[in-house]
């Protein structure tokens, strides 16, 4: 087999491509032949030992795959060589074969190719818990999504209009928010790169010009740092806070202002729910196949390279270049 492995912290230029044996099934487990791996945020994070999960090394990043049963391991039941199947592997996707514990593999629908399939449950998963599970989303009511033109941001827009929801999609370019238009966007805003008090209160005016006199009912923060506050200050009454992730930093938030609006921080940790509540995911997993069977939600990759190439790949996931996913394919 074949793996990109990391050996030492850093980015993504320290990755290397190395030949290893072939791995054999474990139980409880199924051995899959990796078709496309996606790419994630945490991805970038865990090669310089800057996530919470920190495998030993020498191992491959990559926690989320698409491929072919090859091998079941003692105990599982349901499932057959020959299957397609999806999982959240964690780390050890950027390779050829992995072993993947069986709770934590989904089938495929037969009209998913793998590198959709590849790019489905991290980023819809994650998102429609935090709508459906953590914000409780009504129709009707305004969504605020910071980083809206990422991964789970773009998700986060098809699932807020699936629900009913007035939708404003922040980002940081013009291109970004064309592309947030196309998925469906009600409304979108430009923020600057780099955000001081001045333009803190300025985003803060733009969100409310935008939401109407009620405010923000609902605000996904995929972004953190200074962004988080004028989100914040645009929220309506009782309005909740999704805290989802901080690639612009942790922000220090005034917690008088969630007094103020009688408002909710709400922390987002899906892998954690997915452990804690295992028939929610699987409600929440049926509920999002559904979704793409209606064309409601469908992966929108930018870029595809070979695993050879994941370095360049991850460069541009840590340079928050991209727009919507990008995948390795794994011949």
């Amino acid at each position: 087999m074949k793996a990109m492995l990391s050996t030492a912290p850093g980015g993504p230029e320290t990755l290397e491509l190395t030949e290893l044996p072939d791995p054999k099934v474990q139980a409880g487990h199924l051995l899959v032949r990796v078709r496309a791996a996606g790419l994630n945020f945490p991805d970038t994070l865990m090669i310089r030992d800057l996530y919470q999960i920190k495998p030993p090394r020498p191992y491959a990043p990559g926690g989320e795959i698409a491929g072919d049963v090859i091998a079941v391991g003692e105990g599982v039941e349901g499932y057959s060589v020959g299957d397609r199947v999806l999982a959240l592997t964690g780390f050890g996707g950027f390779a050829t074969h992995v072993n993947v514990d069986a709770t934590k593999a989904v089938p495929v629908p037969d009209d998913m190719p793998y590198d959709d399939a590849a790019c489905f449950i991290f980023t819809y998963g994650t998102s429609h818990h935090a709508l459906k599970d953590r914000a409780k989303l009504k129709a009707g009511e305004t969504l605020l999504i910071l980083g809206a033109a990422g991964g789970v941001g773009a998700a986060a827009i098809e699932l807020g209009k699936a629900a009913g929801a007035k939708v404003i999609a922040a980002v940081s370019s013009e291109d970004k928010a064309a592309f947030c238009k196309e998925l469906g966007a009600d409304e979108t805003l430009v923020y600057p790169r780099d955000l001081d008090r001045d333009g803190q209160k300025a985003l803060s005016g733009q969100i409310k010009e935008l939401a109407g006199p009620r405010g923000v009912d609902v605000v996904y923060d995929a972004v953190g740092g200074a962004y988080a506050e004028p989100a914040i200050r645009s929220l309506a009454w009782e309005g909740r806070f999704l805290v989802v992730g901080f690639p612009a930093g942790i922000p220090k938030i005034p917690l008088n202002l969630t007094l103020l609006k009688g408002s909710q921080i709400v922390g987002v940790f899906w892998g954690a729910s997915v452990r804690v509540d295992p028939k929610g995911h699987a409600e929440n997993m049926a509920d999002l196949f559904k979704l793409y069977a209606e064309g409601k939600v469908k992966p929108r990759i930018s870029a595809t390279f070979p695993l050879a190439e994941a370095a360049q790949a991850l460069e541009l996931m840590q340079d928050r270049k991209v727009m919507g996913k990008v995948v390795l394919t794994v011949d």
